[in-house]
């Protein structure tokens, strides 16, 4: 009996290593040469799946036990051209709310709420700009919408997506985060290397950090809600800042982080360019230090951890870009 406690004990202790964890595809229906595009990507735990928008016009419900794919289809897609390339644009952004799951669409800059059980879609709106980060806010009931093409917040309501409001700020809105209890939404300005906390009962802001990310700038965002630490992710490393915008820990990821996700004190950051997922503890004065890294595809990117652990990340599109990486403790 000694020697099993101390076993377990032991195996508690140890950071995990990449070799604790297997990595498989999960094909995406109607996949075709030119790939899939996907960015933000959501783990819904009422109903313990995955839900992925896609370019293709469509949204993949993966149910996390047995990775069965079912197919919400209907949304609207448009061929666009980004810095001379032409590209198709769709679904491309997914929050878990109240019993829906609000859907962002880059093909027609609609919102829409799907029922998150029947898959049945129900209000929508249409914004005069083409909308990137949804971030259902659950301490208002308003769904928050980030506008970079006109350097705006758009705040509906979560019921009847009735748009409320209109946030301008000084740059591009990248990545997002919620404080729900302390009343604050955070967002990344891209074009500015800038970090902004924003009051959601005002909707002014209220404060500008300096992640110091460079050129490039800030990505995606995570709020740790137990520590009260804001975690900002830069296209080659993840962060955590106090309430005052002090740096406090950083770690390397290699390159092309986009968003990233949080759970039970651990940071999942996946990285296109380099084609790995990295595992990082995140203790409670906000030092960060990796558990372990993980190989997974070119283009995965843009994590959604289950309850279990179990991490499935996006593409962000290319040749024969047709699936979701999982990464499997």
């Amino acid at each position: 009996m000694k020697r099993v406690l101390f076993v377990l004990l032991s195996a508690a202790a140890l950071p995990l290593c990449a070799a604790s964890y297997t990595v498989h595809e999960i094909p995406m229906p109607n996949g075709s040469p030119d790939g899939i595009a996907m960015d933000y990507i959501a783990f819904n735990p009422h109903t313990n799946t995955v839900w992925v928008p896609a370019n293709n016009g469509r949204v993949n419900v993966i149910d996390v036990a047995t990775e069965k794919v079912v197919e919400i289809s209907g949304f609207t897609t448009k061929e666009v051209t980004v810095r001379d390339r032409k590209r198709i644009a769709g679904p491309s952004a997914v929050s878990i709310g109240d019993g829906v799951a609000y859907i962002g669409n880059r093909g027609d800059s609609s919102i829409c709420a799907v029922d998150e059980k029947s898959h049945k879609r129900g209000a929508c709106v249409t914004l005069d700009s083409s909308p990137d980060g949804v971030a259902y806010v659950a301490s208002t009931h308003e769904v928050w919408v980030t506008t970079p093409r006109e350097n705006t917040l758009r705040v509906l309501d979560a019921k009847t997506l009735e748009q409320k409001a209109k946030i301008t700020l000084d740059g591009g809105p990248e990545g997002f985060a919620v404080d729900g209890k302390g009343g604050h939404f955070f967002t990344n300005l891209e074009d500015k290397d800038r970090t902004v906390e924003i009051d959601l009962k005002t909707r002014q802001p209220i404060a500008t950090w300096d992640p110091a990310c460079g050129e490039a700038g800030p990505r995606g965002l995570r709020f740790d809600d137990v520590n009260n630490h804001l975690i900002v992710a830069c296209t080659n490393k993840a962060e955590t800042m106090d309430m005052r915008g002090k740096i406090l820990s950083s770690v390397d990821t290699g390159d092309g982080v986009d968003d990233m996700d949080l759970r039970n004190g651990r940071l999942y950051v996946g990285a296109a360019k380099a084609a790995k997922l990295t595992i990082v503890d995140v203790a409670p004065d906000g030092h960060l230090s990796v558990i372990a890294q993980v190989d997974t595809r070119p283009g995965a990117r843009n994590p959604a951890v289950t309850a279990g652990g179990k991490v499935f990340l996006a593409h962000g599109g290319g040749v024969n870009s047709n699936a979701v990486v999982v990464v499997k403790p």
